[in-house]
């Protein structure tokens, strides 16, 4: 006989099983089968994993390992997998959902369309219809506030029914929603539907179904069919109907990068920006927090502490405020910064309308937030020098610029590397500066996709998915996939030199 808790374990085991596979069928349902399929294959492995007394080590690796490939895999695949579509704006739906919608759509029929007023009638509605050219006059029977939801009202001839003054339009409209829900029958068959405040009508479909997934327009008679290489329905002339359809299209976006001439020079003018923005804020903030370090690392000097505390402020300060400050600093019309330049110099640089000025108010304001991080780093390091070093250096007679770039900087610079490395990464993403400083701008002028002088890879995604470029989230997906491997290689370097760093020092 089973014991209590093997019960209790096999029943919570059968009830997590049941769940899955509910999940799993309901997304399924859903059209979502690659999602499906990954819940399955996740779920069974979990309740296996917990249920199973063979599987107690991966019980502990279970929830690490789930989430890697939850919030790490499955968003890298997913967007890896958009950069081989049309995905947009104008592409969201798949083609099935845009068909069924184009079929949805009508348009009223104003030639058979009938004017309405409403009336009470006790606790009940009655609609009146009145056709201003046969003066046929028409009559719904007495209707619930909830009106019937399924199945057509019929209209009868209102020749002898006493309706009463009529409801006034502030009532009308109080009813709009009932009156939408409505659908009256004449009595030849006809069904009418609200089409505005004071009037119902016949609703003509725009489309009708043709063959092979094809649309026919019902006023013209022009077929549209599914051109799946660009995700419209289009007619024999090329021409096409809103909204488009999702489709792969393989390595368009990738290939649009390297030989669109219009797209590959912004393109290719914003990746070597970004890549000259981090190499440059990396090198400033490096010499002036290394610098400073070295300074504040002299024991004769007073006040070190507090001139320490004082420089790693601008750490301290969360980085959008500072950003913001400066954003208001180097204001044109009145910002101190140039009022400071106007009265020395009688100038007022245009700091966010110059690209070049812009650029390099980005690396003043990007220096200024990263100096502190390796002034830190660095004083640290320096602490790790034995002071022998420098003592026989003194005995030689050599100077404080010789002892910092012949001891200082050689034994620093192997640890500090995969630090700077990983420095030269973050920047390579830092959209937070460039969206609150100058949001890319100034824009190039006349480009296919709008690009600015200071954008960098990350906020030309950004803007690419989902400012002002159309939402093209294919596109987006492919520079974010390239992003991606752009920073894996560098966080392969620097745990390769990381390794290096920590053998050396063995």
């Amino acid at each position: 006989m089973a014991s209590p808790k093997r019960t209790l374990t096999h029943a919570i085991a059968a009830l997590a099983t049941l769940a899955v596979l509910w999940l799993t069928w309901r997304l399924a349902a859903s059209g979502q089968l690659l999602v499906s399929t990954a819940t399955l294959a996740l779920g069974g492995f979990a309740v296996y994993t917990y249920a199973s007394a063979k599987t107690l080590a991966w019980r502990y690796l279970f929830p690490g390992v789930a989430g890697m490939l939850i919030f790490v895999a499955f968003p890298l695949v997913y967007t890896m997998q958009i950069g081989f579509t049309n995905y947009s704006s104008a592409h969201l739906l798949s083609e099935e959902r845009a068909r069924a919608y184009l079929l949805d759509q009508s348009e009223v029929d104003e030639a058979h369309a009938m004017a309405s007023t409403l009336y009470a009638d006790g606790s009940a509605l009655r609609v009146k219809l009145t056709s201003a050219d046969s003066n046929e006059v028409l009559v719904t029977p007495p209707l619930t506030a909830s009106a019937p939801s399924k199945g057509a009202v019929p209209l009868t001839p209102a020749a002898d029914t006493p309706l009463g003054a009529p409801l006034s339009l502030r009532e009308v409209l109080a009813r709009r929603d009932t009156l939408r829900g409505l659908a009256l029958q004449r009595p030849d068959g006809t069904l009418l539907h609200y089409t505005g405040v004071r009037e119902f009508g016949p609703l003509n479909p725009v489309w009708k179904a043709g063959g092979n997934g094809a649309l026919v327009q019902q006023a013209t008679g022009t077929t549209y069919r599914p051109n799946r290489g660009t995700g419209y329905f289009e007619n024999e002339r090329g021409e096409h109907v809103q909204p488009g359809f999702k489709v792969n299209i393989g390595l368009a976006n990738y290939t649009r990068m390297m030989f669109d001439a219009d797209f590959r020079g912004p393109f290719v003018s914003i990746f070597g920006w970004t890549v000259v923005f981090s190499a440059l804020t990396v090198l400033f903030a490096t010499a002036i927090g290394m610098t400073l370090a070295v300074l504040l690392n002299w024991e004769a000097l007073r006040f070190r502490t507090l001139y320490r505390t004082l420089l790693f402020l601008p750490y301290a300060v969360p980085g959008f405020i500072s950003i913001l400050v400066f954003k208001g600093l180097f204001n044109q019309n009145f910002g101190e910064i140039n009022a400071i330049l106007d009265a020395l110099f009688g100038v007022r640089p245009a700091w966010f309308a110059d690209p070049t000025l812009a650029r390099a108010m980005l690396l003043i304001v990007n220096t200024w937030l990263g100096y502190p991080y390796i002034m830190v780093l660095c004083t640290g390091l320096l602490k790790a020098i034995p002071s022998d070093l420098y003592e026989a250096s003194a005995i030689a007679g050599a100077g404080p610029l010789t002892n910092f770039f012949k001891i200082t900087v050689p034994l620093i610079a192997r640890p500090l590397t995969p630090l700077l490395i990983s420095a030269f990464a973050f920047n390579f993403n830092n959209f937070v500066l460039i969206s609150l400083l100058t949001d890319g701008r100034p824009d190039y002028l006349n480009t296919k996709l709008p690009a600015g002088t200071t954008d960098i890879l990350v906020s030309y995604t950004y803007r690419i998915a989902f400012t002002d470029a159309g939402a093209n989230f294919g596109l987006a997906a492919a520079i974010s996939t390239l992003i991606f491997f752009v920073v894996a290689l560098m966080s392969l370097v620097n745990l390769r030199l990381s390794g290096d760093a920590g053998a050396s020092t063995r």
